[in-house]
């Protein structure tokens, strides 16, 4: 498996990390209020709400990214080094938005969305 790939796992699990910390970082999380997460996740504030955005944006940009790889490996168009390289810096900038966003920086996180995407755009030009 390529590390490409083994960044495409990782990026399907980060959101989860989010979530963590979402109702780890909430003040009133409790066992009682996991037989409905989203709806407790929906009422916290703070950077528990910043965690919890952070992990809806993860769920919302995985599937691009993880097509995105899958298509350059199959167009055979790009060096595999290129699209591996490609995936880690798109995991690097996954970690900073998460950080940006639980920081409430939120012009950086603006920033890391948009390098974000342009990693995805470009996982697709390499392969054409």
């Amino acid at each position: 498996m390529t590390i490409a790939f083994w960044c495409v796992l990782i990026a399907i699990f980060l959101p989860y990390v989010s979530t963590a910390l979402a109702k780890g970082l909430s003040q009133g999380f409790t066992p009682r209020n996991n037989h409905d997460p989203r709806a407790y996740l929906g009422s916290v504030e703070g950077v528990a709400r910043r965690a919890n955005n952070a992990q809806l944006n993860g769920f919302e940009v995985t599937p691009a990214f993880a097509a995105a790889v899958i298509i350059a490996h199959m167009a055979g168009g790009a060096q595999q080094s290129l699209i591996d390289q490609l995936a880690i810096a798109f995991i690097i900038s996954r970690i900073l938005y998460t950080a940006c966003y639980l920081a409430d920086l939120a012009p950086v996180r603006s920033l890391m969305w948009f390098i974000n995407m342009g990693l995805i755009i470009s996982l697709f030009v390499v392969a054409a």
